[in-house]
């Protein structure tokens, strides 16, 4: 299991940024054809690190079934930059074989960017199996992987009410509580993605009542911005009242 202090590689609270963009970029002009993928799949079986990356950083790019067992034997790979390009190959060439895998990797590893990319590939993996790993990651990792998290928890609206149910808690307690803005942002902006799928209940009411109050009182103007932007696509009759007589008494001007 990782330390919240293992963070040489990701600045705490601070590096909010892609994982991917640290590393020198590919070799390509970006009107250039795309990589070979015969020629990546060679690369991936590599002894250097860095041809390895190479390889793996192109299947972020492109979709090949055939790559898909060799990322997941190189989330072992011993140099983290590697599995960092590898987490995000496999966020883009989804798998199921590849989530038990992803979920381990997760839980073992100690680099900040390698977990913010698998919750990121999680998301897109768009299965049941990887709702309590998110949640876990949204309540207790370090800003940049929670950030993530919660763009990643707004994407289960796609399995239906169950998983939305579960998903909207944590995403509540980090708009309420976070204590950083970009992640309550983020919140704000899944909340409002998953309250478009409920009907009209409790859960929904709840949620609503998180968005109004981080409107009305959240410190940072982003966030409220968000808030407000994720109450005003939903429609929520009771939102745009708050809006509205907010607004009038020049709240946030």
């Amino acid at each position: 299991m990782y330390s919240k202090d293992d963070l040489s590689v990701l600045d705490f609270e601070i590096e909010l940024d892609d994982p991917l963009d640290r590393i020198a970029p590919l070799e390509t002009e970006i009107t250039a054809p795309r990589p070979d993928p015969d020629e990546m799949l060679a690369l991936l079986s590599s002894q250097r690190a860095q041809d390895r990356m190479t390889g793996a950083r192109a299947f972020c790019e492109i979709e090949d079934s055939r790559a898909i067992p060799h990322l997941i034997r190189l989330l072992n790979d011993e140099c983290a930059l590697v599995r960092v390009s590898v987490v995000y190959a496999l966020g883009r060439n989804t798998s199921p074989d590849a989530l038990d895998p992803l979920l381990l990797r997760y839980n073992e590893d100690w680099n900040g960017y390698v977990r913010k990319g698998i919750v990121w590939a999680l998301g897109n993996h768009r299965d049941r199996r990887v709702i309590p790993t998110l949640v876990d990651a949204m309540r207790k990792d370090i800003s940049a992987v929670r950030l993530w998290a919660a763009s990643a928890l707004a994407q289960l609206a796609t399995l239906g009410y169950e998983a939305t149910i579960v998903a909207i808690p944590p995403l509540i307690e980090g708009l309420r509580r976070d204590g950083v803005a970009a992640v309550r942002s983020n919140c704000a902006w899944a909340v409002g993605e998953l309250c478009r799928e409920l009907p009209s209940n409790v859960i929904y009411a709840t949620a609503v009542d998180a968005l109004i109050e981080a409107f009305a009182e959240d410190e940072d103007l982003s966030v409220r911005e968000d808030a407000k932007t994720a109450m005003l696509k939903l429609g929520d009759t009771r939102g745009l009242q708050v809006i509205e007589e907010l607004e009038l008494e020049g709240w946030g001007l």
